[in-house]
């Protein structure tokens, strides 16, 4: 089963208007709304959600792919290639959504700082149509850019 790294926190309580306003947004851009934010809070909780469940599912798969490859007995060395072969395509699909899941987990810890939409490694504003696009957008344009670029 896949530990959870967050306490689950509700998305039914709406943030107050005073803390999404006092996120960080791009100059010219209006401050976030608290309705804004909610619906950023629940986008990610339930992005979490999905994920958790997929993995818990993906890690019985594993296992049971896991048995498969040490009873030898009866196998061909084709069954033996093709289990390996999916046991490494399930390995590789597990790790990225870890990390989507650890993406998510600090877009919302960056909520609960205050620190949401502030680039981390300009320490700009990342802008409020990119995050609300990207919610786990920890980069501005411009750095993203720079990244990929290297």
């Amino acid at each position: 089963m896949v530990p959870s790294t967050r306490k689950s926190v509700t998305t039914k309580k709406v943030p107050t208007s005073e803390f999404a306003a006092a996120l960080a947004v791009k100059e010219g851009e209006a401050r976030w709304s608290s309705k804004e934010l909610h619906e950023v809070l629940v986008d990610l909780h339930d992005h979490r959600q999905r994920l958790v469940k997929m993995m818990d599912l993906q890690e019985r798969e594993l296992t049971g792919l896991m048995k498969d490859a040490g009873d030898g007995a009866g196998h061909d060395q084709a069954d033996v290639g093709a289990t390996s072969f999916e046991r490494d395509q399930e390995l590789t699909l597990m790790n990225g959504e870890r990390e989507m899941l650890a993406q998510i987990d600090r877009a919302l810890s960056r909520i609960d700082a205050g620190t949401y939409g502030v680039c981390e490694s300009c320490g700009d504003a990342i802008g409020k149509m990119r995050v609300m696009a990207f919610p786990r957008a920890t980069l501005c344009l411009s750095c993203k850019q720079r990244e990929e670029r290297r």
